[in-house]
């Protein structure tokens, strides 16, 4: 049934303006919302664990910063699914009206705040990660001279820092929460008010710049990377940790520009319009965009070498195994090319009859190590 009260008697959060509310009591959502968030949390407890060993075992600086700052992701992860899940799960279990339970505001205020944090900060951590994988892949003595584990930790409580303020701008007045279609869960609102899709305008903008961070800094990372193994500084350290980063880092930007992209974009439309958000789109949007805090734990706990070593030894190529096989890769096109110029000159030179029954000795060449074969480092 549809609830529509006089917005004189009516909190802003539930005040229907551009907005439309459908209290739907006999929703059927209660298995896939309890279904994601037991698998999500799961998911990153399990990559909380792996990560706790992993830093254990760690003795290099920079990927146990890296190690911190996918610890910060983890957790951001989990609360959100926790706090996020509770309510929704919450509100299908008991078919409570949210306008009886919550007349003063204070549990949809609680959980758009809530969605705007734990939505902007793994964006935010993905582009300081990126910025830092920047900084010690392209600026490595500087990096590992000026980066400690505390300010690492501190990196990480100043993105927490900037998203909650962000998320709290709506109780100083700049702009406010609604209840959203079907009245299981509260966002930001979009009215023709400045303030309200100023807020819009600025969540998203922050949520698509952060992305666009990662982006560029991390295609500039892995060229630089690329220029390491396969080009003529091959006197540097081995950096096969540093590909093992890169690797997860892309991975991370990848899953949040898919799953965050179309929201953000979506936001920002209606925002720049002024125009309110159709319900049924905003409601499966934000579900894609939770996807997000459910598949990052599985980044590490797949994508890392002892893993991949275990699952294909062959798929995991080293440092040296890549100089190798670009190294082989070369001759074989060298001699490629000899042989096909050779082959070009007898046919114009005049063959001297004399020697014409007169075999030459075939060349010995050396085959090349197969890439299996070749030694990874650990």
């Amino acid at each position: 049934m549809s609830i529509m009260i006089d917005s004189s008697h009516t909190p802003s959060c539930y005040n229907n303006t551009t907005t439309s509310y459908k209290y739907n009591p006999d929703s059927k959502n209660v298995s896939y919302s309890a279904t994601a968030t037991t698998f999500g949390l799961i998911s990153n407890l399990i990559a909380f664990i792996v990560l706790i060993k992993s830093f254990r075992q760690t003795k290099n600086n920079s990927p146990s910063f890296f190690l911190i700052f996918l610890g910060g992701l983890v957790v951001t992860d989990f609360m959100g699914l926790l706090v996020s899940g509770s309510f929704v799960i919450s509100f299908h279990a008991t078919r409570i009206d949210w306008t009886e339970l919550d007349p003063t505001c204070h549990f949809c205020n609680f959980m758009g705040m809530s969605l705007v944090f734990y939505g902007l900060s793994p964006l935010l951590l993905g582009a300081t990660m990126a910025t830092q994988r920047f900084i010690g892949i392209n600026h490595p003595f500087a990096s590992s001279s000026r980066m400690t584990k505390r300010g690492t930790i501190s990196m990480v409580l100043m993105v927490w820092f900037i998203a909650g303020s962000i998320s709290l701008l709506p109780q100083a007045g700049f702009g406010s929460y609604h209840i959203q279609t079907p009245g299981s869960w509260c966002f930001l609102s979009m009215t023709p008010k400045t303030s309200d899709w100023s807020f819009a305008l600025l969540f998203s903008l922050v949520g698509l710049i952060s992305i666009a961070t990662s982006i560029l800094l991390n295609t500039v990372s892995v060229v630089t990377l690329l220029k390491v193994y396969c080009g003529a500084e091959r006197r540097q350290r081995s950096r096969d940790h540093e590909a093992e980063m890169m690797l997860q880092l892309i991975l991370i930007m990848t899953i949040s520009t898919v799953c965050w992209c179309p929201l953000l974009v979506f936001i920002a439309d209606k925002a720049i319009a002024s125009t309110g958000f159709e319900g049924d789109k905003l409601h499966c949007l934000i579900k894609l965009a939770a996807w997000n805090q459910i598949l990052d734990p599985w980044v590490y706990i797949l994508f890392r070498r002892s893993v991949l070593k275990r699952v294909n030894p062959c798929a995991v190529w080293s440092r040296t195994s890549i100089i190798s096989l670009s190294s082989s890769i070369r001759d074989n096109v060298h001699r490629s090319a000899r042989t096909s110029l050779g082959s070009n000159l007898r046919v114009d030179v005049p063959e001297d009859p004399e020697k014409s029954n007169v075999m030459p000795p075939s060349p010995t060449t050396s085959s090349s190590p197969s890439p299996c074969l070749i030694g990874s480092e650990s």
